[in-house]
């Protein structure tokens, strides 16, 4: 009897779940790199409170193209072959990757051109979310498909552990390499989807204008409230709370850490969340899942407090690990519940909605904490953000009573399927 979790025992889900693995070592691998190239660039030319705007700004280039291109992505998910989108969008880092190991072994990297490659890197990611989210669903039976998105999320947190921690260790060796290695593991991305057979085909459906069909997404997220409010939580919560946008400050001004412990630091929180996942992939949830979603946000808060008032590297270390389980109780409740009520014809369109609001929260938040940080300091910054958070969960168990009343993952209440 095999001992892998049931998902995993099917090969097109296995191809899948490597190809997440390895993008996400990739791209987490050169996220840290560039965010510490910038800020270092930036900090030769600047003081600390400048250098954190440009830091803040690199999340925002990479929010414009998702902002922009988010609903053309879902609308594409759900009328071409998804496999295609999501090789395409890995594609798309693969270019970045090459790019930046050239220039950065060349000597002509700089501050443009990282903040060009950003952009791009958004571009690719807003293909990503809704083609990879709307795919797994389509590779395992539904009754096992909470586990399939535990394990989805496990590979995504499990490259967000060891990604940082390679970019910084690798940039110890040289600058280029670690955008040599990421180039290695697209590749190996590519060809893991490349494995993946054909899928069964989709009913048949009248065809509409793509603006129309791109605005359904919407509006099924619009009528159901639970799905409305657990993703908005997400979003202002994450807005609010982003401390790891300001690791690169904390690591070098704060902490005295340098590059290795920057790589530390944004490991922590993905080691948390990627032990809660592989909890949830052999014990998923079962009861009370809207309460827990709202308790873990509120975790969230306090670990970001915490962090943001810490001087001690261990401490900071308990605290963001704390803080990355916490996140991921959330992300399992919100993309369990979308998965499983969203029509197959339409999660490409819905994922797309949440992936805007997902990157709204990472992305703008990183704004959001740059700008912050360089008007009254990064730990005001970091402390008033995990304020904020707390203060978010308690409006939102008042503004959606639906969250706290869900018990299950049956069709939660208020929950209906939108209409053409």
């Amino acid at each position: 009897m095999s001992l892998l979790p049931p998902p995993l025992r099917i090969p097109a889900f296995r191809a899948f779940w490597i190809s997440r693995l390895a993008s996400t070592l990739g791209g987490l691998s050169m996220v840290i790199v560039i965010g510490w190239q910038v800020y270092d660039l930036a900090r030769g030319t600047m003081g600390v409170e400048a250098a954190s705007l440009r830091l803040g700004l690199v999340g925002l280039v990479q929010f414009v193209p998702l902002f922009l291109l988010s609903m053309v992505a879902g609308w594409a998910s759900d009328r071409f072959d998804r496999r295609w989108i999501a090789r395409g969008a890995v594609g798309v880092d693969l270019f970045c990757a090459a790019v930046l190991g050239w220039t950065t072994f060349s000597g002509t990297i700089n501050l443009p051109i990282l903040f060009g490659i950003a952009a791009l890197l958004g571009v690719g990611r807003a293909f990503a979310g809704p083609s990879l989210g709307a795919l797994a669903p389509n590779l395992v039976p539904r009754d096992i498909l909470p586990n399939a998105i535990a394990l989805s999320s496990m590979a995504w947190q499990s490259g967000a552990i060891f990604g940082p921690a390679l970019g910084g260790y690798l940039y110890a060796i040289h600058a280029h390499v670690p955008y040599t290695v990421a180039v290695g593991l697209f590749v190996l991305s590519l060809a893991c989807l490349f494995l993946i057979p054909p899928l069964p085909p989709r009913p048949a459906e009248e065809r509409r204008h793509p603006l129309i069909e791109a605005r359904e997404g919407l509006r099924y997220v619009r009528h159901n409230r639970f799905v409305l409010g657990a993703i908005s939580l997400d979003l202002f919560a994450v807005l609010l709370g982003g401390a790891t946008a300001m690791l690169p400050v904390f690591a070098r001004d704060i902490l005295h850490a340098g590059p290795t412990g920057l790589g530390h630091l944004r490991a922590a929180p993905a080691l948390g969340a990627t032990l809660t996942a592989a909890w949830f992939a052999f014990r998923p949830l079962k009861t009370n899942v809207g309460v827990k979603m709202l308790l873990a946000v509120g975790v969230f808060g306090v670990a970001t407090i915490a962090f943001g008032l810490s001087r001690s590297m261990p401490l900071s270390l308990a605290c963001l690990a704390l803080l990355g389980a916490a996140d991921m109780v959330s992300v399992y409740v919100r993309q369990s519940l979308v998965q499983l009520y969203t029509p197959d014809n339409m999660r490409g369109r819905v994922g797309a909605v949440s992936s805007l609001f997902i990157s709204a929260s990472n992305e703008l938040g990183e704004a959001e904490s740059g700008f912050l940080a360089s008007a009254i300091g990064p730990v005001l910054g970091v402390v008033g953000g995990g304020i904020g958070a707390i203060l978010i969960v308690i409006l939102w168990s008042r503004l959606f009573p639906e969250l706290a009343q869900a018990s299950s993952f049956d069709a939660p209440l208020g929950a209906k399927e939108a209409k053409a």
